[in-house]
């Protein structure tokens, strides 16, 4: 990401002397409708100068992730997550997943594909002492997943209540 996400994340959030490093990670493919939707909620933070979010954050589109994204995991004090899952909800229905709540959807369900990637990564982190204290997974239940580089209006609907979670995590994990 450019713009403000660069700015951003180049000086770190003061919190008690030390820098604070959180990494918004949107996952989705873009071209396959509301899959795509962690990437659009990223694209909407970068793009809103009045989201909130302090120095110190990260956003990054993280596509349909993979392993390479480890080393970003990893140096992280605090990861967010936002991706398209199956919640057995009405489409565009937001739920927060944090911590141990985060890991349980994460190593149980496989929702979407990448959840299974995502699990795997984070098992990873895990193993290697990496896994940052403070993560969430910010799941949006789907309407389609057919070709389409724009997510329903259900699914956009939801884009703002995301965005206002994540920096509603952002503020409480860095007060």
């Amino acid at each position: 990401m450019t713009g403000t996400a660069a700015r951003r994340s180049e000086e770190g959030l003061d919190i008690s002397g030390e820098a604070h490093r959180t990494l918004v990670l949107g996952l989705g493919n873009a071209v396959l409708t509301d899959d795509g939707v962690g990437i659009h909620v990223v694209r909407r933070l970068d793009a809103d100068a009045d989201a909130g979010l302090p120095q110190g954050v990260t956003l990054r589109d993280g596509g349909t992730i993979g392993l390479g994204l480890l080393p970003e995991i990893a140096d992280a004090d605090a990861l967010i997550v936002v991706d398209a899952a199956e919640l057995h909800a009405a489409p565009g229905s937001v739920r927060v997943f944090e911590g141990a709540e985060m890991d349980a959807r994460v190593g149980r369900s496989k929702g979407s594909a990448h959840e299974i990637a995502l699990s795997d990564v984070m098992t990873a982190a895990a193993i290697s002492g990496s896994r940052p204290e403070r993560r969430a997974l910010i799941a949006i239940q789907p309407e389609n997943l057919s070709w389409g580089t724009e997510p329903t209006d259900a699914v956009a609907a939801a884009i703002p209540q995301a965005c206002a979670a994540i920096a509603g995590l952002v503020d409480k994990w860095t007060r």
